[in-house]
């Protein structure tokens, strides 16, 4: 058991084994899978999920990628139903960009333990010490921090969002690693970091990487930015779950060491034919993995675990969010 204070508030996180789902498809899973098919027909329904949820689930997807593309695949589609599978914080990023829309939720529990770590209030703390400052938010937080927010902001453009403000200064919240990842690459920018951070990222050692390197002395190692800074300096290349795709396609090794959630291995294996990725040890979303096909199904049957804002959260939610998919 590991546990960090952060905001103010402890949480503890177990470490747990993923275990990988047999190639072979039982009974139970090809049922699944068709009938999650036809629902999809009957309800003018999307399955959007995330690159970390089980192979099975990014399988039965009608998209898989990023918080970015997955928000932005959001804000286009003309289904009537989305089914997200991923973490709160994106269903109600596509609830915000969908407030017409039905957006299940296939996990209800699946909580991001980092969107947690900061409150409303907190921002508004901040603000008040630094007034004029603007506050850029990850896209790894709540609804309600969201009405706080000037931009949002995910790991794939949070350097280009910081960029383009007019503001010297500029709050950064929750994740204090990408944070600092963020101000070494916009040298005229104040940021200001909050102390949030991704727990299966932060628990990443320069110890366990330099264990890979050594088992693969040819293989590049590319980085989420969410990892800690003495971890980015190993690094050769740092860039979101979706860029790690373009970067390992590009790559002349056949040997790749990544350092994210293991849920990319079934993603960059289908991608890149032929390559081989090495992962840290335990390094696993259990919220995550809460999800899979039979969760996919029930809430499709059900129409169950819709996501519920409030319509003045929608409003003040909305322009963050939009600012984030326009700086692109």
């Amino acid at each position: 058991m590991i546990s960090h204070l952060a905001g103010g508030m402890d949480f503890s996180v177990c470490e747990t084994h993923y275990i990988v789902v047999a190639n072979d498809l039982d009974m139970d899973t090809q049922f699944a899978r068709g009938r999650i098919e036809e629902l999809k027909k009957k309800l003018n329904a999307v399955v959007l999920a995330h690159n970390y949820c089980r192979p099975e689930v990014q399988d039965v997807a009608d998209f898989v990628g990023d918080s970015l593309g997955l928000a932005i695949k959001a804000s286009k589609t003309d289904a009537d139903v989305i089914v997200f599978c991923g973490v709160t914080f994106m269903a109600e990023t596509a609830k915000i960009l969908n407030p017409e829309k039905t957006v299940l939720m296939a996990e209800p529990e699946s909580f991001c333990v980092m969107a947690q770590m900061c409150t409303p209030e907190q921002i508004d703390s901040l603000k008040a010490k630094h007034p004029g400052a603007e506050v850029v938010g990850y896209v790894n937080s709540t609804a309600a921090c969201k009405t706080r927010l000037d931009v949002c902001c995910t790991s794939s453009n949070a350097v280009d969002v910081v960029s383009s403000l007019d503001s010297k200064d500029v709050i950064f919240i929750p994740d204090v690693n990408l944070g600092r990842y963020v101000a070494s690459r916009c040298p005229e920018k104040n940021v200001i970091l909050w102390d949030g951070f991704c727990p299966m990222h932060q628990f990443i050692t320069v110890r366990q990487v330099q264990a890979l390197k050594e088992q693969y002395p040819e293989a590049p190692v590319i980085a989420h930015p969410e990892c800690r800074s003495e971890v980015l300096a190993l690094a050769d290349a740092i860039g979101s779950t979706e860029k790690m795709i373009g970067m390992s396609k590009e790559s002349p090794s056949d040997d790749i060491i990544i350092l994210t959630e293991v849920g990319m291995k079934h993603r960059l294996e289908k991608e890149c034919p032929g390559k081989r990725f090495h992962f840290a040890e335990n390094v696993v979303c259990t919220a995550m993995k809460m999800i899979d096909l039979m969760s996919v199904l029930t809430v499709m049957e059900n129409m169950s675990n819709q996501v519920q804002l409030d319509e003045k959260t929608m409003k003040e939610a909305y322009r963050p969010v939009k600012r984030m998919i326009d700086t692109q």
